[in-house]
Formats: structure tokens, sequence, C-alpha cells
């Protein structure tokens, strides 16, 4: 029986897919991600989909392409989203209930009865510090011997990997997670040259932010897929209301991500902007505060009309 998972590429998505892979004892098992930065199955996907006897598919909130599976399917996630109708599929999502989980990694172990650290680096991966707000992520960390600067490390060793756009690399990342203690992937080599690289990237997108109305905006081009960690520096570290930023050659595309504080979110409702934005014809998606999206360049002030509306 050939068990397919198809996983987010960040550190949650990774954390998720493990904790999916030790809760059912799955020993033969693919694990695959999308195009980096892009909300869709591509054909390879769709390909070992084909080929697969059962399919799970983890944070990532793509239901238009869950509707479409032909293969039973536990679709576990934690954005917001509709109901899938597709019968073929199981959907695991505390948000159609009207409940906010900050990770997928949460959601996949309350739902199995597993809980360890990859739970808590999740749940660090996808809000950063307020993670450290809830009593459970700090009880997960203090039980493998791990500070909060080493989940802070961790996450930013695991989502290495992709912000380089190295697909294969975040695949395999999942299986170097499975074979490896926490405290050794802290040194783990191939992970540490990739930090490195993205900082210089980073603090040079930094240097260029401008303000207007309490949120950051910034723009600029380069082929490591950096925005997310930029918005959250903006936003989480400098104390914007929000962060636009705006990505304007990533690999012949456009992308955007829009990133706003939990107070801002009360007032803009990110679900409502998703639906305008997909109205354009373009990928997009995000959860509570977060909105990504990748289009042609072509679109990209379309897109950006959008949320300028939003901006006050």
């Amino acid at each position: 029986m050939l068990a397919l998972i198809i996983h987010h590429w960040d550190t949650d998505g990774i954390t998720t897919a493990a904790l999916l892979v030790r809760a059912l004892e799955l020993g033969d098992f693919k694990n695959m991600t999308p195009p980096i930065g892009e909300f869709r199955f591509d054909g390879k996907i769709w390909a070992a989909i084909e080929r697969a006897d059962k399919l799970y598919v983890l944070d990532l909130n793509l239901p238009q392409e869950v509707e479409k599976v032909p293969v039973e399917t536990l679709f576990i996630d934690h954005h917001i989203q509709p109901r899938i109708k597709n019968p073929r599929v199981r959907q695991v999502n505390p948000a159609l209930e009207g409940k906010h989980y900050p990770s997928a990694s949460l959601v996949v172990s309350e739902h199995f009865g597993i809980f360890n650290a990859w739970s808590a680096l999740g749940a660090v991966g996808d809000i950063g510090e307020k993670a450290f707000e809830l009593s459970r992520v700090e009880e997960l960390l203090k039980g493998e011997g791990l500070s909060r600067e080493d989940a802070l490390k961790l996450v930013e060793l695991i989502d290495s990997n992709y912000i380089v756009m190295d697909r294969m690399a975040v695949e395999e990342a999942l299986h170097v997670l499975l074979n490896y203690e926490l405290r050794e992937l802290l040194e783990y080599e191939p992970w540490i040259r990739r930090v490195e690289a993205i900082k210089e990237a980073v603090e040079e997108v930094m240097s260029s932010v401008e303000e207007r109305n309490g949120f950051a905006i910034v723009d600029f081009e380069s082929p490591f897929n950096i925005i997310s960690k930029v918005a959250r520096k903006l936003v989480w570290e400098k104390g914007y209301r929000g962060a636009v930023v705006v990505n304007r050659n990533f690999h012949g595309k456009a992308q955007v991500y829009f990133r706003v504080s939990p107070k801002e979110a009360e007032r803009i409702s990110v679900l409502t902007i998703i639906g305008k934005l997909r109205g354009l014809g373009v990928n997009a998606g995000g959860k509570r505060e977060v909105i990504g999206c990748i289009c042609e360049r072509g679109k990209l002030d379309e897109v950006l009309s959008v949320i300028d509306a939003y901006l006050g």
C-alpha cells in the first residue's frame, strides 16, 4: 500500500508530517511538497496521487485541489477554508468549527494523541515567539531539554530549505527530522550554510523599508523565498501594524505577502481579501493574520490595489 504525504514546505508542514508518520507508524511512504511558494498541485504531484493508495494532505490550504483527488484522503489543516465535499476526503480542521489553532502540528497531535517537541516547533514556526505563551509549547520543549532559543534556531534551520527554493531539500527534511535527535540538528551543517546565506539577503531587504500609516512596505527582487521571513520580522520584531512585502521578480513571477498584527486581524478580513485575490485569477491563500500570493508580474498592480484598500 503506497502512502503519499503532501505537506507544506515550512517547519509546521514538516513537523506535522513527522508526527503523522510517527502516529501511524508508517514504514513505507513517499512525501512531497508543492512548488515552493505556489498554492497548487503540479503535474508531478498529480502523477504521484494517481499511484497512491492512501493520501495525506497536511498544512496546505488547498481545498480546491483536495476536492479533485481520486483516492482516500486525510486532509489535516488549520487554515480558514470551506468544507470539502469530495466523499473520499476526511477533513480535520478546527477552523471549520470557528476554532483557532496556531499550527497544523498541534491539530495532528490532538487528533492522534501524540505530543512531543515537533508539536511545539510547528507552532513556533507559524507564530514565532507568541507560541511560548502557550503552556503546552513550553512543556513540550522542556520535556526534550530545548530552550526557547533552541526552538527558534531549529525553525530557522528547517525553514532554510524552502527559503533557498530547494524543493528536494524540503522533502528530504522530513527524513532528516525522523532520523536525527533535535539537539543534533542544531549543528546540522547543510542547514547552517543555508541560514547564513539567507541572513545576508534579509538584511539587505530590511534596509529599504518604507512606512505608511503604521504599515511597513518593502519592495525588492530576489531568488530566495524570504517574503514571509521579512514580514514576520517587520510585524513581530519591529512592531508595525502590518507589512506588505513584494518580491517583483521571483523566478519570473511576482510574490506578495501581507501579514497583520493580531489587533489588526480583528479589523481586516483576511478571508475577504483572499476571495478578492482569487477573483483576479491569482494563486492566493492564508489564515487569520496572513495572506500569501504568487502571480504573473503583469497582475501585480491589481493584487496590490486590493490590499491597498485595507491599509487605511
